[in-house]
């Protein structure tokens, strides 16, 4: 069976996959949620391609928000990759930032709720975290999700991309379009650009806190025909 490695995004970690883990489980999968560092994004490129390298057999890799670029450097050169899973996700070109995606389209409330520590890392706001990541999730699962935030190193989200996987790789790309940490025209643009076959959904940046069956489901759809 195809193995579903999940890549988490900025101000959070793996457990944000959590329940989405738990759904995939029950329909027979072995899902892998990685770990980012964000201290880098070389760092967490790397951190993927440790974990691709205890994989046998093929795999849909999946990222969400900012790991969306990171899966799109990590897969380069791992032919058992077979598909790319993007969740409302960055999906830079060969030079291009998350920062520079970022600043494409108006409506994102990451600037209004950032915060930054004095050794330059930042998270955000804890009682805004819902309102910015997941509106539509339950409010004691945004609790939980901001509680266990990473904080990652200022600038990481300014380094630039190398080749694109997705040039090589069949990908997907499910458009959040109630999303206000990345707006649904940035994804919408993102996902034309790399020829994603594309699923909307009206929901927040984070369907793995408000969505984790209807998610699980989604990808063991994708998982199951490659």
């Amino acid at each position: 069976m195809t193995t579903i490695v999940l890549v988490h995004g900025l101000w959070a970690d793996g457990s944000a996959w959590s329940e989405t883990i738990a759904e995939l489980r029950s329909l027979g999968h072995e899902p892998i949620s990685a770990q980012l560092p964000l201290e880098s994004m070389e760092d967490d490129i790397t951190a993927v391609r440790r974990v691709l390298s205890t994989v046998d057999g093929p795999v849909l890799l999946v990222g969400w928000s900012y790991g969306g670029a990171v899966i799109t450097n990590a897969a380069v050169g791992q032919d058992h990759v077979k598909a790319l899973s993007y969740i409302a996700a960055f999906a830079p070109d060969q030079g291009e930032s998350v920062s520079d995606i970022a600043h494409r389209n108006p409506g994102s409330l990451i600037r209004e709720h950032i915060r930054v520590t004095a050794d330059g890392h930042s998270y955000i706001d804890r009682p805004a975290y819902g309102k910015v990541i997941a509106a539509d999730a339950p409010a004691e699962r945004t609790a939980l999700a901001a509680a266990v935030q990473k904080l990652p190193r200022l600038g990481i989200d300014s380094a630039p991309s190398g080749s694109p996987a997705w040039r090589q790789i069949p990908s997907h790309y499910l458009i959040a379009t109630q999303d206000r940490a990345l707006p649904a025209t940035t994804q919408q643009e993102l996902a034309a650009r790399i020829g994603a076959q594309t699923t909307e959904w009206d929901t927040a940046h984070g369907p793995m806190y408000a969505r984790p069956k209807d998610l699980a489901t989604y990808l063991h759809t994708l998982a199951k025909d490659l």
